[in-house]
């Protein structure tokens, strides 16, 4: 997916992180890998059991390339790939905990 870079409005900023963590899976990957550190794909896919295995993989390879998250593959047999936040990632910590407490109180008021 290719990104833009805005030179316009006070909004342009946000629609720029948007663009990074929009996508129907790429903010729970990226709250599971806040709260557990490290996962690996199959950890996040029994985290995430309505999400495809083509579809996370697309949503870490995006995350990958906008060097958001680092991949690890293990020389191992079977193989071993673990995902962690990348020190850039990790910028997004308080965003995607505020978005978490938006949501709770969210669920609480319209429960």
């Amino acid at each position: 997916m290719q990104r833009h870079i805005f030179n316009c409005s006070k909004g342009c900023p946000v629609e720029s992180t948007l663009q990074i963590i929009s996508g129907k899976w790429k903010s729970v990957i990226l709250y599971h890998l806040i709260k557990d550190e490290v996962c690996r794909f199959s950890e996040l896919q029994k985290k995430m059991p309505h999400c495809s295995r083509r579809m996370l993989s697309l949503q870490l390879n995006e995350l990958e390339t906008d060097k958001i998250i680092e991949k690890k593959i293990y020389p191992v047999i079977p193989p071993k790939t673990e995902y962690r936040l990348t020190s850039f990632g990790k910028t997004l910590i308080p965003v995607i905990l505020e978005m978490e407490k938006w949501g709770q109180m969210y669920n609480s008021i319209n429960s």
